[in-house]
C-alpha cells in the first residue's frame, strides 16, 4: 500500500472514531511504528489531525477548538430540539420562579420554547442571561420578564464574559439554570475551550438551586481545556442518546438524574 492510500484510510478512521493510536495503526497496516508516525506527521502538516501522546486526534477533539454559534446552530438540530422539549419539563405546572440561561445553541433551543412551556403550565418566569444571542427570543416569550447580564461580549458565542459578568452572576440565586457544554466525560465533567466562558459557567453552577445540563450525544467522552462542573454538581442531565457505560456509571455515582429526549 502506498503512503497516500494509507494516509487516506487513517483520515477516514479519524473522522469515524475521533482518535487513532500508533501501535494499533502499525498492526493494522503491517508497517513499523516509525512509518505510522511519518504518516501522522504528514497529516498534521495538512491540517487533518493533531498529534497527541501515542497517536493523534481529529481536530474537533482538541481541547481549544471552538466553533462559532452560527456553525453549531445547524449541527444536530433535531437532537437539540428534542432535548429542549424534554428539559422544559423541569418547569412544572404553575411554575413561578427564576430561570438562568447559559449561552449556547442547545440552550437557545430551550429558550425558543420557553414561552410555549410557560403558557401550557400557566407559569411565569423571571429570566436572566448573559447571552446576547438568546436575548431576542427570551424578550419576546410569553410570561417572561428578562434581565441581561453585561460584560465584554465574545463574538464566537455572543456571550458576555469577564470579572463583572462573574460578579453579577455570583450575586444571583436562580431556581433553575439551563447550561450547555462543549464536552462531557466521566472524569473531567463538563468542559469548554475558553477560560473566561468557563469562569461564567462556574459562577452559574454555584449560584443556581438546580442545574440542568442540556447536551447532545456528540459531546460525550470528550474533554476541552477547562472543566466548569463536576458530575456531582449537575442535578439533571438531558440528552438525546443513552450515556456511554463509563459516563453512565459516573452519573449514577454522582446522583445525576439522566433524562432521555
Amino acid at each position: 500500500m502506498y503512503a497516500t492510500e494509507r494516509q487516506e484510510q487513517i483520515a477516514r478512521m479519524l473522522s469515524e472514531t475521533g482518535r487513532v493510536g500508533v501501535l494499533e495503526l502499525a498492526t493494522q497496516f503491517d508497517v513499523t511504528t516509525e512509518t505510522v508516525r511519518r504518516d501522522l506527521d504528514a497529516l498534521e502538516r495538512d491540517g487533518v489531525l493533531r498529534r497527541v501522546h501515542g497517536g493523534a486526534v481529529h481536530l474537533d477533539r482538541t481541547s481549544t477548538v471552538e466553533q462559532s454559534t452560527a456553525d453549531r446552530a445547524v449541527q444536530h438540530s433535531e437532537a437539540k430540539n428534542a432535548i429542549a422539549q424534554r428539559a422544559l419539563e423541569v418547569l412544572g405546572d404553575g411554575f413561578q420562579g427564576s430561570v438562568y440561561f447559559d449561552a449556547g445553541t442547545t440552550t437557545a433551543a430551550v429558550a425558543d420554547r420557553l414561552g410555549s412551556r410557560l403558557a401550557s403550565v400557566g407559569g411565569r418566569a423571571e429570566v436572566v442571561t448573559h447571552s446576547f444571542s438568546l436575548a431576542p427570543a427570551l424578550s419576546a416569550a410569553e410570561g417572561v420578564s428578562l434581565s441581561i447580564v453585561g460584560g465584554r461580549v465574545r463574538g464566537v458565542t455572543g456571550a458576555a464574559v469577564g470579572a463583572e459578568t462573574v460578579r453579577v452572576i455570583s450575586g444571583l440565586r436562580p431556581d433553575v439554570a439551563f447550561l450547555g457544554t462543549n464536552a462531557l466525560s466521566a472524569g473531567f465533567g463538563a468542559s469548554t475551550p475558553d477560560p473566561e466562558e468557563a469562569a461564567v459557567k462556574i459562577a452559574i453552577v454555584r449560584a443556581a438551586r438546580r442545574v440542568v445540563l442540556v447536551v447532545d450525544g456528540s459531546k460525550f467522552e470528550r474533554e476541552r481545556l477547562v472543566s466548569f462542573a463536576a458530575l456531582a454538581e449537575i442535578d439533571v442531565l438531558v440528552t438525546d442518546t443513552p450515556l456511554p457505560a463509563a459516563l453512565a456509571e459516573a452519573a449514577r455515582e454522582a446522583n445525576v438524574d439522566v433524562w432521555l429526549a
